[in-house]
């Protein structure tokens, strides 16, 4: 096992914290997860891929054979409450994005998604990263201000990067966050 493998499987594993879990993603999520990603099925409009009540199936299904991701189903003491995981396609560079990232409106404005960033962030620095990148979006105004909340860098907006499952072209604002402007980066554990 290369030296990548190894950091890519030390992603894999990140230690519970402040109530929040995050178990490798798996079948025994989709009806729990399907029921969640539909709490909200208007935000779907703006995402890359639908999760919704009649694209769930079929996205669930393509995230689970993907090898450039490490996605977790969320779990806030103990109840599934969304999904996130690291995106591994620049691992080489030490770099991963933070991203596949959806909490229901019920969860939203409590404190779930800092949480569970910052633990995701300290994990990623914890093992050896040294960049995080983080995507939005430019018509999603709630992500891209809870991604600067967290203190990512605003480095700038990718034009028409990428078409959405609903054909929409879309712009897409990219932050990042380094390891040595995150807080206690050195003595994560």
């Amino acid at each position: 096992m290369g030296e990548l493998d190894v950091l890519s499987a030390s992603l894999g594993h990140v230690p519970s914290r402040d109530g929040i879990t995050l178990v490798p993603l798996a079948e025994e999520h989709r009806s729990d997860l399907k029921a969640v990603c539909a709490e909200d099925a208007a935000i779907w409009d703006i995402y890359p891929v639908n999760f919704g009540p009649d694209g769930f199936d079929a996205a669930f299904d393509a995230l689970l054979v993907r090898t450039d991701r490490i996605v977790f189903a969320v779990h806030d003491a103990g109840k599934l409450v969304g999904m996130s995981g690291y995106i591994i396609t620049a691992i080489d560079k030490q770099t991963v994005e933070i991203g596949n990232s959806y909490i229901p409106p019920s969860a939203r404005g409590t404190g779930l998604n800092g949480r569970l960033k910052r633990l995701m962030i300290d994990h990623a620095f914890a093992v050896g990263i040294r960049r995080i990148e983080l995507r939005a979006d430019d018509r999603n105004g709630r992500s891209k201000a809870a991604i600067t909340k967290i203190g990512a860098t605003f480095e700038g907006k990718l034009r028409q990067e990428r078409i959405t499952w609903t054909g929409f072209v879309r712009d897409t604002c990219v932050y990042s966050i380094l390891a040595s402007e995150w807080p206690n980066h050195s003595t994560v554990g």
